[in-house]
């Protein structure tokens, strides 16, 4: 029965998101044995670990999880050809552009449409780098029950945390990087001078806003990375890289 209670007690805790410190002080408590093998017990089955967990270990390990994945997902995207030779995140012409790509390769121009996407990815890659530091400090500022949701979510529940966390931030940093990188590598020249051509043999001219796109673009694909990492962690034993990691992540 007691552990039936300490269960259900557990559940209420979390269900109610009663403040982080107060669940922390009641772990703290003295409780019998089978009370303590039953939160234990939680904390094992939800993460998968074979070894004994308390709250602290499993907080720990998904900060820790978070920071070398969102580092990781920087690092990789920022690198030259970090966008642009990777399927997965490419940033291509946007979908009522396709038409234009489309014409001007048939009339022998298809270099101006690839001048153009990849100078979009090296401006998405140049704006990489601003994400592990606004990622960090939404991992800073990660509470129990965020801790609590992510371990009970999927594979890519950290990954939602961080999107729903840094979102608004990272646009707001990566907007202006990418308008400055956008001018430094080439593109606006490059999408103006696709577009002009283009223009020259449409009635419908086009002239959407190539860095509100490509801030798009990028935030798209830095998540899908991060996402990546996440679930490498989650269930390949190879990426977890420390002690911490291996005994929250254990047997996943």
């Amino acid at each position: 029965m007691r552990q039936i209670l300490t269960l259900l007690m557990m559940g209420i805790l979390v269900s109610t998101q009663l403040p982080a410190q107060k669940l922390k002080d009641l772990l703290k408590k003295p409780t019998s044995d089978s009370s303590k093998q039953t939160v234990e017990s939680l904390l094992k089955k939800v993460t998968g670990s074979k070894d004994s967990l308390t709250t602290t270990d499993v907080v720990s390990g998904l900060k820790q999880a978070l920071e070398i994945g969102s580092q990781k997902s920087s690092n990789l995207l920022s690198k030259t050809d970090g966008f642009f030779a990777n399927a997965a995140v490419k940033i291509l012409l946007p979908e009522e552009a396709r038409k234009v790509e489309k014409t001007l390769r048939n009339l022998g121009m298809g270099k101006l449409a690839d001048d153009a996407i990849l100078s979009m990815n090296r401006a998405a890659e140049d704006a990489a780098k601003s994400a592990a530091p606004i990622f960090k400090q939404a991992i800073v500022n990660m509470s129990w029950q965020d801790a609590w949701g992510i371990l009970r979510g999927s594979d890519t529940a950290a990954t939602a945390y961080l999107r729903g966390s840094t979102s608004s931030a990272l646009t707001e940093a990566f907007r202006p990087v990418i308008a400055q990188s956008i001018d430094k590598v080439g593109a606006t020249k490059h999408w103006n001078t696709l577009f002009t051509n283009y223009n020259k043999f449409a009635s419908k001219k086009i002239n959407p806003d190539l860095t509100a796109y490509v801030t798009e673009q990028a935030l798209r694909g830095i998540f899908i990375q991060l996402a990546q990492e996440e679930k490498d962690i989650r269930k390949n034993p190879a990426a977890r890289t420390t002690e911490l990691l291996r005994k929250v992540f254990g047997s996943k």
